[in-house]
């Protein structure tokens, strides 16, 4: 029952994934708003129209590529199956069920070659090597593994010492742990790209002063080597309290002017002040206590073991189960929950852009990211409420004019 239960519900979220990707895909034909119509001349429009469309394709073979494994697994109980072939250990058998997740999800890198080697680089916009493609898998994989493991380990931990409070001690692990990871971010970025100190001049001395206004101090402002990878654009700024980093692209430096990089963090700005960071920390804290509530339950749940060829718990395979299969159900949920307030508070940041006298600047600004980005001008309004965590280019430049 538990195993035809879990089944019907991937194949419930691969259909509802499936739809999203089907709607992007229909995006590309629906008319841009007039207020955008200059980001694109007709013959980049033209190019942007086939990216589009070779970009959605992929998505839903990528897509599709990753459930059938996930399926698959499930169904023929190969998980358990594979775990036998480990000692009866309990830390052992569930790394055996997380590696095996690691390798089916091996199935999808044809699809992120082609997307990064071939699309991506058609269009301009790919800068990897064939090397550091490689080399990226290969952390990308060790890392995922790694944090994987550690979480089952937690999970473990906390269950073999206290049964039943699992739910209060899980939840204030996993946060500890998600507040590590980004703290450490900084550091393990470092692991995928180069940093230098932005040089001194106008746009060091603008952007120190705009945040220093504010009360913020700037450790550093560095220009992070995207461009070894990619021609698309980006910049974001790091740290807890007021002790803010701020990390460029150095496509961004080499895309636009100071005073567009300034509306930009004067964006960046708006997030600070009307705290942000901080509201999604604590929508992260609900999803991480809907979390634990789901690991107390299927632990609980002794049954549910054996359904899927186990003769006992398995942690690792507890949690495939809890992110996989019953978050996921719920996920589309928190996602348009947590969507919707994310573009309230774009919208909130740009104001404060425009409080700062970068209205205009910003509004350039976003049209160069978009052009940059190859973004799309025309979403479908559902697609954009269900999975859009930014407002559409035409929505932000209508309300910074207002």
């Amino acid at each position: 029952m538990y195993k035809t239960i879990a089944l019907a519900i991937l194949l419930l979220v691969y259909l509802y994934g499936l739809l999203l990707r089907l709607m992007e895909l229909r995006s590309g034909r629906n008319p841009i708003p007039e207020n955008v119509r200059d980001v694109y001349d007709p013959e980049t429009y033209a190019r942007w129209r086939e990216y589009h469309r070779e970009t959605c394709r992929l998505h839903l073979i990528s897509h599709t590529l990753g459930f059938i494994p996930d399926f698959l697994l499930i169904l023929l109980n190969a998980y358990a199956a594979f775990a036998r072939l480990f000692p009866e250990d309990l830390f052992l058998q569930m790394f055996a069920v997380f590696l095996l997740s690691a390798v089916a999800s091996l199935v999808q890198i044809p699809a992120e070659w082609y997307g990064t080697m071939v699309i991506e680089e058609k269009y301009g916009f790919n800068r990897s090597s064939k090397k550091t493609f490689w080399i990226d898998q290969l952390k990308n994989f060790l890392i995922s593994l790694l944090l994987m493991v550690i979480l089952g380990a937690i999970l473990m931990g906390v269950h073999q010492a206290l049964g039943d409070w699992l739910i209060l001690v899980f939840a204030l692990a996993l946060m500890v742990l998600i507040l590590g990871v980004s703290f450490l971010y900084p550091v393990l970025s470092r692991i995928f790209n180069k940093f230098t100190p932005l040089e001194e001049g106008e746009l060091k001395e603008k952007l120190t002063g705009l945040l220093e206004k504010h009360g913020y101090r700037v450790r550093a402002i560095q220009v992070m080597d995207a461009s070894r990878r990619t021609a698309k654009t980006n910049a974001y700024f790091t740290g807890f309290g007021r002790m803010k980093t701020i990390v460029l692209y150095d496509t961004l430096v080499q895309a636009m002017t100071p005073e567009e990089i300034c509306a930009v963090f004067a964006h960046e700005l708006g997030h600070g002040l009307h705290k942000d960071t901080l509201k999604n920390q604590i929508l992260s804290f609900l999803q991480i206590a809907v979390l634990a509530v789901l690991a107390w339950l299927t632990l609980r749940t002794e049954a549910l073991f054996p359904d899927f060829g186990f003769s006992g718990v398995n942690y690792g395979f507890a949690i495939l189960l809890i992110l996989s299969v019953e978050f996921a159900l719920i996920s589309p949920l928190y996602e348009f929950l947590v969507n919707h307030l994310s573009r309230r508070a774009e919208y909130r940041a740009d104001a404060q852009a425009v409080q700062e006298g970068y209205g205009d600047a910003l509004i350039s600004a976003l049209k160069t990211l978009a052009k940059a980005n190859f973004s799309d001008l025309a979403p479908s309004p559902l697609l954009v409420k269900l999975s859009y965590s930014h407002p559409t280019l035409s929505q932000r430049i209508e309300a910074i004019r207002k």
